[in-house]
């Protein structure tokens, strides 16, 4: 049988993989092949399992109008507040979430290309929406928006994978699924020629691509193994937030056998507070993202010691939800307890903290709530009711030399435990609400890991990955999504996870697709081109 050949070929059917299969048709690339390893009925990847953020510059209301969110009518533009959001705070952000670490080179790509490619996303059929149940707060009749990030897609990751996928599809790629790739094919000069796929009754074929393969596969988060190899002790335990089938075997394959070049925060990745009655290994395709527990900034977090461990308030959301499920792993037994009063609880989202989504603890006193934790897990519940008076207790000093000092959930408000009489050994520096006024609620949380940050190092022009031994691209290899390293050293500023896909899955398609046709220039026949 005759070895296929396409033009480019895509591995993996995440928001990356299907912006590069996009932005490959759209360049001239006439056959395009999307491989995914799983059944059809996990397509996606992790891109499914997220609420469908998307950190981009934009330039004021009217620019981000301009995507025609589909949720916004008229009655309701007139009640937005939504500063701008330029180049300039996008790349303040990243810096300092990962403490200057970040390729600059990558991040500048990132950052000035976001504006365009999410507009290039719409113009491709993604339903953009504002982002009001996740990134604004209704205060005194008016809609605040904070964070820098404003931007989400209609039913969140799964509504994304479906939009991406219907392009796609009126693109003419070519999508099969339970298609595993198991090697890179190179030719005499090292370039990548196509791939290796491996069919179910475990027998391999070939598929060559005259423009290159674009690696868009994901990490190695789904990896028990390989995360307390990289991660370290205990990550084995983490809870998977997403797809089982991110086990990093690309990466490998592109390490080991081609010499691509290993970039990134290796030990580093997107971990945040999550169930602990969520299932271990894999994610929900139902509730996907409802386990995250996000609302611990307009509370308090304790260990099973009865003890805080970070303080809650030190950044908005955005810039602590992918660092604290570390945080908690670190503890002991790996879980913790988000705990709220009566007036706290309020401002929690009901799609992460309803009836039907978690497991909610309550008691009329905060003696109470802490004797039921003790079944829960919980070892010192004197320690935490300690704790909570002394929280209290620091709070309402500070309240009495700053009487004028109101909580403002849409802006770091300076609303904390510390005042001239001292305050905690950790204070809550922002938003500390009293923990006083039943009833009490607690939810537990665990670590759930959702990507690595370490990948492979790529050109920022062309996401063209880079061989070790020369520091040049490799001919032929593209890289996009999870498996690009260098950009996120740690944390990440949330919602730019989804943006870089999409701008280097967009950078890598056009690239295979131009290369395609030079290829295909040099082989025409000198009078045909005449």
């Amino acid at each position: 049988m005759p070895v296929e050949t396409f033009d480019v070929i895509v591995v993996g059917s995440g928001n990356a993989g299907f912006s590069a299969a996009s932005s490959a048709a759209e360049s001239g690339a006439k056959k395009v092949l999307l491989l995914e390893k799983s059944p059809e009925s996990w397509e996606g990847g992790n891109s499914t399992f997220t609420a469908g953020a998307y950190r981009t510059v934009f330039h004021g209301l009217q620019d981000v109008l301009s995507l025609n969110p589909t949720n916004v009518p008229a009655d309701v533009r007139n009640r937005i507040d939504m500063d701008p959001y330029e180049e300039k705070d996008f790349m303040a952000d990243l810096k300092r979430v990962t403490n200057g670490r970040s390729h600059p080179e990558l991040g500048s790509a990132l950052i000035k290309e976001s504006n365009a490619t999410t507009k290039w996303l719409a113009r491709n059929g993604i339903k953009f929406q504002l982002s009001f149940n996740r990134q604004a707060y209704e205060i005194n009749g008016r809609f605040k928006f904070w964070g820098g990030m404003v931007l989400m897609v209609e039913d969140h990751g799964k509504g994304l994978i479906a939009q991406h996928k219907a392009n796609v599809k009126r693109r003419g790629v070519a999508i099969r699924y339970d298609s595993p790739v198991v090697s890179l094919l190179t030719d005499k000069s090292g370039s990548v020629t196509g791939v290796t796929v491996r069919r179910s009754n475990n027998t391999t074929y070939d598929v060559k691509a005259r423009g290159g393969v674009i690696l868009c596969a994901g990490g190695f988060e789904s990896n028990p193994s390989m995360r307390a190899q990289y991660l370290g002790p205990n990550w084995d335990l983490a809870y998977v937030r997403g797809t089982p089938y991110n086990t990093g075997d690309l990466l490998k394959v592109a390490i080991n056998d081609l010499g691509a070049k290993p970039a990134g925060n290796w030990s580093g990745c997107h971990s945040t507070c999550w169930d602990a009655n969520a299932p271990t290994d894999v994610g929900n395709q139902v509730l996907t993202n409802q386990y995250t527990k996000s609302g611990y900034p307009l509370g308090l977090m304790f260990n099973t010691d009865g003890d805080r461990f970070v303080d809650e308030g030190q950044d908005m959301r955005n810039y602590t939800y992918a660092k604290f499920g570390r945080a908690i792993l670190q503890q002991p037994d790996g879980v913790a307890f988000q705990v709220w009063d009566a007036d706290g609880a309020k401002w929690l989202r009901k799609e992460e903290y309803a009836d039907d989504v978690v497991e909610r603890i309550s008691a009329p006193t905060i003696e109470e709530l802490a004797q039921k934790l003790v079944s829960k897990g919980l070892k010192r519940p004197q320690a935490l009711v300690q704790n909570v008076h002394e929280y209290n207790d620091a709070l309402n000093a500070f309240h009495q030399e700053n009487p004028n000092a109101v909580f403002d959930p849409s802006k770091k408000d300076g609303v904390s435990t510390r005042s001239s009489r001292g305050g905690l050994t950790l204070d809550k520096t922002n938003w500390a609400l009293p923990v006083s006024r039943g009833p009490f609620l607690a939810v537990k949380v665990t670590c759930g890991i959702t990507f690595t940050f370490g990948g492979l190092a790529a050109d920022p022009a062309s996401a063209g990955v880079i061989a070790a031994t020369t520091d040049k691209p490799i001919p032929g290899l593209y890289v996009a999504g999870e498996m690009l390293g260098g950009l996120f050293y740690g944390n990440y500023p949330g919602g730019s996870g989804l943006t870089a896909g999409a701008v280097f899955g967009r950078k890598a398609g056009s690239a295979a697709a131009k290369r395609a046709n030079s290829v295909d220039a040099m082989n025409t026949p000198v009078a045909a081109r005449l």
